[in-house]
């Protein structure tokens, strides 16, 4: 039987027509459409390096150049008005340009595809958009960091407890806390456009597998289509989704920052806390109770951190057992990309939206403290007159549970009890028990200082000034 399905562009070899759900099962143009712009600005290199060959003639370049900016404006309008057609016959992207090309220009457009093959043209694509994606999202990182560090300039001088083990622990500036925000989200964005370094490697001219048949300039494509270089093995090549896999890691770390900066800011908002107030347009309230004001916003990022991890999941699953070089399994690439890609930046907007209208409660935090967060200092100032710091533990220590036995604030303990832990006290270790004169304590460089903290938010101010 004669294969009927004149849209096949490979049909050459098969005498019946595929199964009609096989067609459908097999098809990816909904989810690849978004490599449009990529597929056409790869296709115009190519042309161009075929025409630089010798393969094609100046006026079939011109043509088809002319074709593939026509085929790609109308399917963007198309997409636009709702009109476009999801032909699964077609199978992806590259199908749909070539196949519409042709029917455009005629038989210069079958003439597009020479040495290539969609193996390399679909790396191609994917690496394409990496290279425009990862700097856009590194982009919208650094616009978080922007909040985060105009909020803590405007802290500098209020109190907050800082935990371990979700204990209080040693106070700090509020204005360090929020920081440490800004140098997570620092090292998210070194990854981020760390991987785009890997993306950014020359595919096209691998072929299927080999390499092309033609003697195309794979430098002269590269500089064309903005690569610093080309790849060195064509099997590899082919066969490569590592830098897939990294961006999903990269944003699997940087949704897992997202998600435990939106933790802390769920705590902080509960009455339990109390240390923030919500912006109203990032919260919700609830059907049945009139109090309430939920940080869903919050919550989302948290739920989609798990989503994003999934995609990566799935990429690493799908590539862990493929044989080289490239299986039909890799067409589930792009899913997972593309929708890691999507949570992330509409995480990135939420939480920079909440950090810019939370409203902070430094009273409360003030107000929140356990006198016993004081116990470092007076064990770090036994330890400056001369007792080894692991006695100097032992007794700040004893101090801690005689004050709650004794349901004392540590800084009302009487100084002869003071003196009966230690002779080492005097009449200045009262002094301690001040909240920024305890940080002040700390003012090395990374310190919860006064002094420190400022060089910290000049040094961040450089880094988002260079950017």
């Amino acid at each position: 039987m004669k294969n009927s399905n004149d849209k096949t562009m490979w049909g050459g070899r098969f005498s019946d027509d595929p199964d009609a759900f096989m067609v459908e099962f097999g098809a990816s143009i909904e989810v690849d459409i978004t490599l449009l712009d990529a597929d056409v600005a790869g296709s115009i290199a190519w042309v161009k390096a075929l025409e630089k060959a010798g393969i094609l003639t100046k006026s079939e370049l011109e043509e088809i150049i002319g074709g593939l900016e026509t085929v790609q404006n109308d399917i963007r309008s198309e997409l636009a008005d709702g009109t476009f057609l999801f032909d699964k016959s077609l199978e992806d992207i590259h199908m749909t340009v070539e196949s519409r090309l042709t029917k455009l220009i005629g038989d210069t457009g079958a003439k597009l595809h020479t040495g290539r093959s969609r193996n390399d043209q679909v790396a191609l694509d994917e690496r394409l958009y990496l290279l425009s994606a990862l700097p856009n999202l590194a982009a919208q990182v650094t616009a978080v960091q922007k909040s985060i560090l105009q909020k803590a300039k405007s802290h500098v001088d209020d109190v907050v407890p800082s935990y371990t083990h979700l204990q209080q622990a040693l106070p700090v500036r509020l204005g360090h806390y929020l920081m440490a925000w800004f140098w997570m989200l620092e090292r998210d964005k070194g990854r981020i456009l760390d991987a785009r370094k890997r993306a950014d490697s020359l595919p096209l001219g691998a072929g299927a597998v080999a390499g092309s048949g033609f003697p195309v300039d794979r430098k002269f494509i590269a500089e064309t289509l903005g690569f610093s270089s080309v790849s060195e093995n064509s099997i590899d090549t082919v066969s490569d989704r590592d830098s897939l896999i990294e961006t999903l890691t990269s944003v699997s770390m940087l949704m897992m920052h997202l998600s435990r900066i939106s933790e802390d800011l769920i705590i902080w908002s509960s009455a339990e806390f109390g240390f923030s107030i919500m912006p109203d347009a990032y919260s919700t309230g609830s059907s049945m109770m009139p109090q309430k004001k939920n940080p869903d916003s919050l919550e989302l990022v948290r739920g989609k951190t798990g989503r994003v991890y999934g995609d990566l999941v799935t990429l690493l699953t799908i590539m862990k057992g493929l044989s080289f070089s490239y299986c039909k399994d890799m067409q589930e690439d792009k899913e997972p990309l593309f929708d890691a890609l999507l949570n992330a930046e509409g995480c990135l907007r939420i939480v920079k939206g909440v950090i810019d209208g939370v409203r902070f409660k430094t009273g409360k935090m003030k107000s929140s403290f356990d006198d016993s967060v004081f116990a470092t200092d007076v064990a770090d100032y036994l330890t400056a007159k001369g007792l080894p710091f692991r006695q100097a533990h032992e007794v700040a220590g004893k101090l801690v549970r005689w004050s709650q036995e004794n349901d004392t604030a540590f800084r009302d303990i009487p100084f002869e009890i003071f003196n009966d832990h230690s002779s080492l006290f005097a009449g200045d270790v009262y002094k301690l028990f001040d909240l920024l004169a305890s940080t002040d304590r700390r003012s090395l460089e990374g310190g919860t200082g006064r002094k420190a903290l400022l060089e910290q938010l000049e040094k961040a101010d450089s880094i988002i000034g260079m950017e």
